[in-house]
């Protein structure tokens, strides 16, 4: 198959239906109509010899083929963003359009209310916030950068650690007014535990106590199960029970009187937070200039 500046023109057009979810919106990136966008598609199905996308009036899937097809080119359209933006003589710009994945706690508690002075700081970039529960297809979704708590799972992405912050086990004044401060991790038995689900494995995260080198597991009972830290957050100090929480989002409710930390002496546990990448690349100047920004939020959280 010979290779033209239409095939190029049909795969950017592809690429934009996929990282805007439908033909309207890439129609609308793109400058196009819709039906401008539907016959590229159609014409780059037929130069390719398969279908790629599989539309009805109401939706549109990439087939499995399609999926591979755009797996596999969606990393040269970068490359050749990246070299147009390196041949100018702007490789430290940050410019263009920028598309991160975020934990729904992370994008609301620590950067929600950032994200405008980080875009007055950098004008000549678009920014678009993926918020979902845990990471899909970086190269599929079109997504630059995820960054998201917990150690990855395995995949083709790239994983960089940028911080740890410290598990904390905590309570409401409240709460322990009615029903007793805990001494010892192992007294967590007589008490109500909020849960929080890893959204990894959808189970109840295990609790667990870290000192030393020393790793004590206890058997935290609860009826209340949780999938929003912002919830947990607000039912641990309303007085519901006892919750385990990171440190980073949490230290205001401790400074302002409102958690307790009860077991200060077991230090030890910490969760990490990683930066994922679609390729092995150095990421471009938008991306690392997003996690310099995300690190200085978290550290004023």
């Amino acid at each position: 198959m010979a290779f033209d500046g239409r095939l190029l023109a049909g795969v950017s057009v592809l690429a934009a239906v996929v990282e805007g979810g439908s033909f309207v919106r890439a129609a609308e990136a793109l400058g196009m109509s819709d039906s401008g966008v539907s016959r590229a598609i159609a014409r780059l199905e037929k130069r390719v010899g398969i279908r790629l996308i599989d539309r009805t009036t109401r939706s549109m899937t990439l087939t499995d083929e399609g999926r591979r097809f755009h797996e596999r080119v969606a990393p040269m359209l970068g490359g050749i963003e990246e070299a147009a933006i390196e041949a100018s003589g702007s490789a430290g710009a940050v410019r263009g359009r920028l598309r991160v994945d975020l934990d729904p706690f992370f994008a609301r508690l620590l950067l929600a209310d950032r994200l405008g002075a980080f875009l007055e700081e950098h004008p000549e970039l678009s920014l678009e916030l993926v918020t979902r529960a845990h990471v899909g297809d970086l190269i599929a979704d079109g997504i630059d950068l995820a960054m998201r708590f917990g150690e990855p799972s395995p995949s083709s992405a790239v994983a960089r650690k940028l911080l740890e912050t410290r598990i904390l086990t905590v309570a409401s004044p409240g709460y322990l007014a009615r029903h007793g401060r805990p001494t010892h991790p192992s007294e967590l038995a007589r008490h109500a535990c909020i849960h929080y689900r890893d959204p990894v494995t959808g189970r109840p995260f295990d609790w667990e106590f870290h000192r030393d080198g020393e790793v004590l597991s206890v058997e935290a009972p609860g009826r209340l199960l949780l999938s929003d830290v912002g919830t947990m957050h607000a039912a641990c100090v309303a007085g519901a029970g006892v919750a385990q929480v990171m440190a980073l989002g949490s230290q205001h409710l401790l400074d302002e009187g409102r958690l307790v930390e009860l077991f200060p002496d077991w230090p030890g546990e910490v969760f990490p937070l990683y930066a994922l990448y679609p390729s092995r690349h150095q990421p471009a100047a938008k991306v690392r200039a997003f996690i310099e920004f995300a690190l200085a939020e978290t550290r004023r959280g």
